[in-house]
């Protein structure tokens, strides 16, 4: 497992962006009309929003208290040091359990069988996989340190323990979270747009031209936002 994690890492972005474009496949539906009457779209909207927002709170929270320089250098897991504050002091892996959750929950607002029984599935074992390659780095890297970590954190569920204390303990970065996520912001609420608009006409009474000018009006903003910060963290204007 940890070989094929470690060919999984070092295309890891590609198979996240990969996964998101699989929201398109044509599926049978979570909720139909035949079983939830008139309003069956309700469900899936409420249901995916509520999972997909939780999954952006959980990774939004571990980046604006404890950032962890952790990523790839050289298409190979790799660490500065072993950070345990804030969410990772209570789970090992918060930003895949946020980035879980944005996918699941997005695939119930796609009302997505397919979505959620087969493709969910494949990408919790390629995280698994990754997950195990990077813990075998760690624990080559920081030895007893990490396994005491190991002991103590759990690896995906995480603990409520202490959470307040945490909270209280810490200082949200909101600059930091702005300039860490808002490429996976922006990637994400164009997703949610377009989810919402072509798969429920019922949101727009049917009217396509009604969809297709808050299409275009809805990530015409998102995309000037993007830009915007962008280009006040390349100028160095917006700083952490």
């Amino acid at each position: 497992m940890v070989a094929i994690g470690n060919f999984f890492f070092k295309y890891r972005n590609w198979i996240f962006i990969l996964f998101y474009a699989a929201l398109f496949i044509p599926s049978w539906r979570l909720f139909s009309k035949e079983q939830f009457g008139e309003y069956y779209y309700v469900w899936p909207i409420a249901l995916g929003l509520i999972v997909t927002i939780t999954g952006q709170l959980i990774r939004g929270l571990t980046i604006g208290l404890a950032y962890i320089v952790r990523g790839g250098k050289e298409g190979k897991p790799y660490a500065e040091g072993l950070v345990t504050e804030g969410i990772f002091n209570h789970c090992r892996n918060p930003l895949y359990v946020g980035n879980i959750l944005m996918l699941l929950g997005v695939g119930i607002l796609a009302n997505s069988l397919v979505y959620v029984v087969i493709v969910i599935p494949i990408f919790l074992f390629v995280y698994q996989a990754i997950v195990l390659a990077e813990e075998n780095f760690l624990r080559g890297k920081f030895g007893p340190g990490y396994d005491q970590y190991c002991k103590k954190v759990n690896r995906w569920w995480p603990s409520l323990t202490g959470l307040g204390k945490t909270f209280s303990g810490m200082q949200f970065n909101w600059k930091r979270w702005v300039l860490k996520e808002h490429t996976t912001q922006f990637i994400w609420l164009i997703g949610i747009t377009l989810i919402l608009l072509l798969i429920y006409p019922e949101l727009t009474g049917g009217d396509k031209q009604l969809r297709n000018i808050l299409i275009g009006v809805i990530l015409g903003v998102l995309l000037l936002i993007y830009i915007l910060i962008r280009y006040l963290k390349k100028t160095g204007k917006f700083r952490e």
